[in-house]
C-alpha cells in the first residue's frame, strides 16, 4: 500500500475545506497565511487524526476533518514563526521564500497568530461531535500547542542554541517541539471517536515516540538530504549551532535509534482492534522519508 493511497482522500478534502475557510482576500495577512497553509507539506498531523478517528471507529468524517485543519492551522502558523529571523531565520519553506520573506516580517507574524486563532474558531465548528468530546478534544489541542508542548520546544530549542545540551534536554526538546502536535492529531482522532481511556494512552506512547524518530530523521535530513528535494537549505542546525541526537550521536547510532523508536510506536498500536494497516505504512514511511 503507498502512502499516496492512503493519504490521497484525506488530503484532497483537507486542501478543499482549507480553501473555504481562507477565501481569498485583499488582505495581506489573509494572503500570507494562504501562501503558507496551500502550499503543498505532508499533511501527516491531520492525516494521522483522520486515520485514528477511523481506526478508534469514527464516522462523522466532515466534523472531524474540521479538527483537522485546525490542527493544521496551528502547525503552519508555528512553521511560519519558526522561520522568522528571530527564531531559526530560515529562508525557504517547502521549496519556495519563507512566509516572512514574501510578504515581510510584520505580516508573517500576523498571518502566524492569524491561524493559531482561527484554529480553535475552526475547531469550535465541527458539526455534529458531542459537545463532551469537543471540549475534551479543544483541551487536547490548548494543551499540547502551549508551553507545556510545542511552544515549550520552541523555547528549549532558543535556549539551548549555541550551547552544548546533554541528550536528555535534546530529548525534552523532541518531545515537546516535534512530539505534541502528534500526540495531539492521534488523540484527538481517538477523543472525537469515543475511544476507550487505554486506547488514549497507546495513541499517545504512538506519538511521543513516532515525534522523536520523527525529529531524529529531520536532523540527519538537515545533514545529508538534497537540497532542492528536501524544499529548503540544509545545514541550519549547523548554522545555528545546534545541539541535536545527529551531534551527540552520528548517524549510523542516530539511524538505530529511529528505527527502535519507530518500532516502539508500532508496538502501541497492537492496543486498538481495528485495522491498522494505514496507520502502520504511515509510521514505515516517516522512518524512510528523503525530505
Amino acid at each position: 500500500m503507498k502512502i499516496d493511497n492512503i493519504t490521497a482522500e484525506t488530503v484532497q478534502k483537507l486542501e478543499m475545506l482549507l480553501e473555504e475557510l481562507l477565501p481569498e482576500s485583499e488582505s495581506q495577512v489573509v494572503s500570507a497565511a494562504r501562501y503558507s497553509i496551500l502550499n503543498a507539506g505532508k499533511r501527516i498531523r491531520p492525516v494521522l487524526l483522520m486515520e485514528f478517528y477511523k481506526l478508534c471507529g469514527g464516522e462523522n468524517f466532515k466534523g472531524a476533518l474540521c479538527f483537522a485543519a485546525a490542527l493544521e492551522m496551528i502547525h503552519t502558523y508555528s512553521l511560519i514563526h519558526d522561520d522568522l529571523p528571530c527564531m531559526d531565520n530560515d529562508d525557504m519553506r517547502r521549496g519556495k521564500p519563507s512566509c516572512h520573506k514574501q510578504f515581510g516580517e510584520t505580516i508573517a507574524l500576523l498571518a502566524g497568530d492569524m491561524l493559531l486563532t482561527k484554529a480553535f474558531s475552526v475547531a469550535c465548528g465541527a458539526d455534529g461531535i458531542p459537545d463532551d468530546r469537543m471540549i475534551k478534544a479543544i483541551e487536547v489541542l490548548s494543551y499540547e500547542a502551549g508551553e507545556n508542548g510545542m511552544i515549550g520546544g520552541q523555547e528549549i530549542d532558543l535556549a539551548i542554541e549555541n550551547k552544548e545540551a546533554d541528550i536528555e534536554i535534546i530529548t525534552e526538546m523532541y518531545l515537546k517541539k516535534t512530539s505534541a502536535l502528534l500526540v495531539c492529531a492521534c488523540k484527538i482522532g481517538c477523543i472525537l471517536a469515543g475511544a476507550s481511556e487505554n486506547e488514549l494512552q497507546a495513541a499517545e506512547k504512538y506519538a511521543e515516540s513516532l515525534g522523536l524518530a520523527f525529529q531524529i530523521i529531520d536532523d540527519i535530513l538537515d545533514k545529508t538530504a538534497d537540497e532542492k528535494q528536501l524544499g529548503k537549505p540544509v545545514g541550519s542546525d549547523d548554522k545555528n549551532n545546534k545541539s541535536t541526537y545527529l551531534s551527540k550521536k552520528g548517524i549510523e547510532a542516530s539511524r538505530k535509534n529511529a528505527a527502535e523508536l519507530t518500532q516502539k510506536a508500532l508496538s502501541a498500536l497492537e492496543a486498538f482492534s481495528g485495522d491498522k494497516t494505514a496507520v502502520r505504512e504511515i509510521t514505515l514511511y516517516l522512518l524512510d522519508r528523503k525530505y
